[in-house]
């Protein structure tokens, strides 16, 4: 029987599946108020489309992320940080490097050294700082997210001082009703994100190439104010939202060939 690697990564918001085997493949829904019922939509999904079943012996399946441990079927789980490292040495092969992986739940800064992860930080106390705080302001503004940065990118910062969303989501509904044009506030909501990320950044510091991963990775507008923030370029790709399933997928092709089943 031909391998079929499987990485799940369950986030916040949205969860990740790559194939790896005989084809190679990815796809995301959103994760939704309960992440087990996600999983075992996953598993429908990964039989009724891929013609793959997760309980056969030819398939190991690693979940990764927020809601790794809510994949019954998962054979191992292994942290979201060993597996954007993975994930990211495989499409870029730098040996040193730094990631940025703003999530829905939290922001992390990964260094790669050697190609391997070397030391991370990650900002989860709050929703600051991170694709939550963002939906959440787009949503106050009744705008899409993509609607955010490109009215971010037209119009002129202006100095959101509360970081906590409850404030913050009042502070911009103040500045809505003062008058203040949309696109201004657009684009102070986007800086006081930025702001946060390249804090986070500097804090951890800076190794090689920055690349980002998450939902962002392709986000033009972010990518730009981020280089601008940091002084750095910041690399993202197509697959970047991808980085921790494909790393998880890549893992269980190890795992399995270890066992001695291929």
């Amino acid at each position: 029987m031909n391998f079929i690697g499987i990485g799940i990564d369950i986030g916040s918001t949205a969860s990740k599946v790559a194939i790896r085997g005989d084809y190679i493949n990815e796809f995301v829904l959103p994760t939704g108020w309960n992440s087990k019922e996600t999983a075992l939509h996953i598993k429908r999904k990964l039989l009724e489309e891929h013609s793959i079943n997760v309980e056969e012996e030819n398939v190991f399946v690693i979940s990764t992320g927020y809601g790794r441990v809510s994949v019954p079927y998962s054979n191992k789980e292994i942290t979201e940080i060993t597996c954007h490292g993975v994930g990211v040495k495989e499409q870029f092969k730098y040996d040193l490097c730094t990631i940025i992986d703003v999530g829905g739940q939290d922001t992390k800064v990964i260094n790669l050294k050697d190609g391997f992860v070397d030391d991370f930080i990650m900002n989860d106390k709050c929703s600051a700082g991170t694709g939550k705080f963002l939906e959440i302001m787009a949503n106050r503004l009744n705008i899409t997210l993509e609607e955010l940065f490109e009215l971010a990118d037209m119009g002129e910062k202006i100095k959101i001082s509360s970081m906590c969303t409850v404030f913050a989501e009042s502070e911009i509904i103040s500045l809505m009703g003062e008058g203040e044009k949309i696109e201004n506030i657009a684009s102070g909501i986007v800086d006081s994100v930025v702001t946060k990320v390249s804090q986070l950044v500097k804090r951890q510091g800076i190794q090689g190439q920055v690349i980002l991963t998450g939902g962002l990775s392709t986000n033009k507008f972010f990518k730009k104010y981020l280089t601008e923030k940091l002084g750095e370029n910041v690399e993202g790709y197509e697959k970047g939202r991808f980085a921790g399933a494909i790393g998880a997928a890549l893992i269980a092709e190890e795992k399995f060939n270890k066992r001695g089943r291929v």
